[in-house]
């Protein structure tokens, strides 16, 4: 008898939850907007994406236009770009401010775009694993500097507006820093015209970042290797005068290309 109790307590919950769970998805399809954009942001609020996705999606196709649709889309592109899905991401949020470009929020549109794109240039442990580096595309970096670029451009006075120079230096000096890596990689392989150019564009493009002293010496060196002299002397100068503790200064071997099993200390010498 207490077996038969048992079994039947375990089928009413079942029940019930069965029940539970057809009446909550009725209810999702027959909420009115306020209450389903609520839902949504509360999915959203305690970290569950996934979910929100779905709701957000409702919202949209039941309700195509009004603010809730707008912010919805907003609020669909954070909640994709959280679940790690930049291309859903980047498509909803691209397609938000191609179609609301004068929208009150558009300014948090761009920043999250650039957000996306920034989450999606790579690492830099990624990048020195990287065995040609010359091809690696930096098109990421390019398209979030160039978010943050419009952000801070058109809408200097906005909240977002200094995070997003912040990423700007750090976005600019990463690539300043790709441009050296490559610039090294032909210089490794006696290939001084390209390397020479590869510093050269460091020097006119990214004045300011601390990469310019490395690409003066490179183009020092690269003019040096082809042979002309006179102009390596002029970039030498150039480098004694903004950087007078650069390494080539004192080693005009640098920067060394030793390999790096040869430069590590042996574990012997530790103690």
């Amino acid at each position: 008898m207490r077996v038969f109790k048992q079994i039947c307590i375990i089928a009413l919950v079942f029940a019930v939850a069965s029940c539970s769970m057809i009446k909550s998805k009725r209810n999702i399809d027959t909420m009115p907007v306020a209450q389903l954009y609520q839902t949504a942001h509360q999915e959203l609020k305690y970290g569950r994406y996934a979910e929100a996705e779905k709701d957000y999606k409702r919202l949209i196709a039941r309700f195509p236009s009004g603010d809730y649709n707008q912010q919805a889309q907003v609020e669909l592109a954070y909640a994709q770009y959280k679940d790690e899905k930049p291309e859903d991401a980047y498509s909803t949020i691209n397609r938000f401010i191609k179609t609301y470009p004068a929208h009150k929020h558009i300014d948090y549109a761009y920043y999250l775009r650039g957000l996306i794109n920034f989450n999606r240039t790579g690492s830099f442990i990624s990048e020195m694993l990287h065995q040609d580096l010359s091809r690696r595309d930096q098109g990421y970096r390019l398209q979030s500097f160039d978010d943050f670029a419009q952000l801070t451009r058109r809408f200097p006075g906005s909240k977002y507006a200094a995070d997003a120079r912040q990423r700007m230096i750090y976005l600019r000096n990463g690539l300043a820093q790709f441009e050296i890596n490559v610039a090294k990689f032909y210089l490794k392989r006696k290939m001084y015209v390209a390397s020479a150019h590869r510093a050269q564009y460091v020097i006119e493009h990214y004045q300011r970042s601390p990469e310019t002293g490395d690409a003066l010496a490179i183009l020092a060196r690269s003019y040096k290797s082809l042979g002309l002299d006179k102009l390596s002397v002029q970039v030498v100068t150039v480098l004694k005068l903004n950087y007078p503790r650069h390494p080539y200064l004192k080693n005009p071997d640098w920067p060394s290309f030793t390999p790096l099993w040869k430069r590590m200390v042996p574990f012997a010498n530790f103690h």
